[in-house]
């Protein structure tokens, strides 16, 4: 068993629930046992499979099932239950679960020592056409036959495609969908329409610029400061951000990428647990997209920022169990990111904001990042600490 600094072990056996199995769920999970075995860790989470969101871009040349791994798989290979439940989160629970230490999930009361929540926040949905398509789309059906389906049954003379949404998500799928495009031989144009001046904005304006040059290279139309209103039959309602004039286009299919829902994140102080009213919950800790931790480190919602705090509040709920309840505060800073212009390039920053990279050295920044995750499904931890 590996060597956890600052802990003593003070229980036999520790009952554990995780409710939500992305990200920072997993990376949980892989911890907790990694350093306690004989843990009994339940899982809560309505899928029946846990998901590699950020790679569904590649479904346009992997399939899909390279992206899901059964729950069935990781109880076996961990020894963890999987419960397929959502239960409803509000601080009245919360508290709830804290003084009982036990959550009903399908009339069953599952007992916890300690409780982590790693449920995420949603991806924001509009109401949609048939010929709309939007992530959640893509969670279940591979993005040949998305796009294939919806082509074919078009009577549409001149056929193309809307992406709507520049940001990371938006323009990976971007690129995959021209590269798709040109190897089937597919005569289709491609827009790309965002609301704000240029892509990837919340990133340096170096990945914009790289971005959107290589977005002419494959002439891509670009509409800026634009945006979508719905569509219409075959064409799509937008609106200019400045003048507020709108307009249409023709658009066969329409890809809404519209980022992860904002939502009233989950409270925490500096060593994951939850806050409510200012007050910790001692034996409930936070982690992923839902959590906001009150410390230095990074609060993006990103699946490396997702992985550290799973981390962090396993190694901290084995702390606490143990006899000195010394935790670690919560520190990390993202150590890069790299966004996928298609299967042969990219473009990234690793160390520092600025220090902007593309083609083969994000490219291997990117792989790199991947096979550390994908080891770790397997229960190899190659992150430091």
């Amino acid at each position: 068993m590996p060597f956890l600094p600052f802990y003593i072990p003070r229980h036999n056996q520790l009952k554990i629930a995780i409710i939500g199995a992305g990200y920072a769920g997993i990376a949980a999970l892989v911890t907790l046992l990694r350093h306690i075995p004989d843990a009994s860790i339940a899982i809560v989470d309505p899928r029946s499979h846990h998901l590699k969101i950020t790679h569904l871009h590649e479904t346009f040349r992997y399939p899909l099932e390279d992206f899901l791994i059964p729950f069935t798989a990781l109880e076996n290979r961990f020894g963890c239950r999987h419960i397929r439940a959502e239960p409803a989160l509000d601080e009245r629970v919360l508290r709830q679960w804290q003084n009982e230490r036990f959550i009903t999930v399908n009339g069953e009361e599952i007992n916890f020592d300690y409780l982590l929540i790693a449920s995420g926040s949603p991806i924001a949905q509009m109401v949609k056409s048939e010929n709309v398509l939007d992530l959640y789309d893509f969670m279940s059906v591979p993005g040949p036959h998305l796009l294939e389906s919806r082509l074919n049954a078009s009577d549409m003379e001149e056929q193309s495609i809307s992406v709507i949404g520049g940001g990371a998500t938006g323009i990976q799928f971007l690129f995959e969908i021209a590269d798709f495009l040109r190897r089937q031989q597919i005569e289709c144009g491609l827009r790309l329409i965002h609301g704000e001046a240029r892509v990837l904005n919340q990133f340096p304006p170096g990945f914009s610029a790289y971005a959107e040059a290589r977005m002419a290279d494959l002439d891509i139309d670009f509409y800026p400061d634009t945006r979508y209103r719905g569509q219409q039959g075959n064409k799509i309602l937008l609106e200019e951000r400045h003048t507020n004039r709108q307009f249409t286009l023709p658009s066969t299919i329409s890809l809404l990428f519209l980022g992860k829902k904002p939502v009233a994140p989950v409270s925490a102080n500096v060593f994951g647990q939850i806050l409510v009213e200012g007050e910790a919950l001692q034996e409930i800790f936070t982690a992923g997209d839902c959590s906001i931790y009150n410390a230095f480190g990074s609060n993006t919602m990103t699946a490396q920022s997702a992985v550290r705090k799973g981390m962090l509040a396993a190694r901290n709920i084995i702390r606490h169990s143990g006899s000195f309840k010394l935790l670690e505060p919560y520190f990390h800073r993202d150590l890069g990111y790299v966004v996928s212009l298609g299967p042969a390039d990219a473009v990234g920053w690793l160390a520092l904001e600025g220090n902007v990279v593309g083609g083969i050295p994000a490219l291997l920044i990117k792989e790199l990042v991947e096979a550390q995750y994908d080891l770790l499904l397997t229960g190899i931890d190659t992150y430091l600490m």
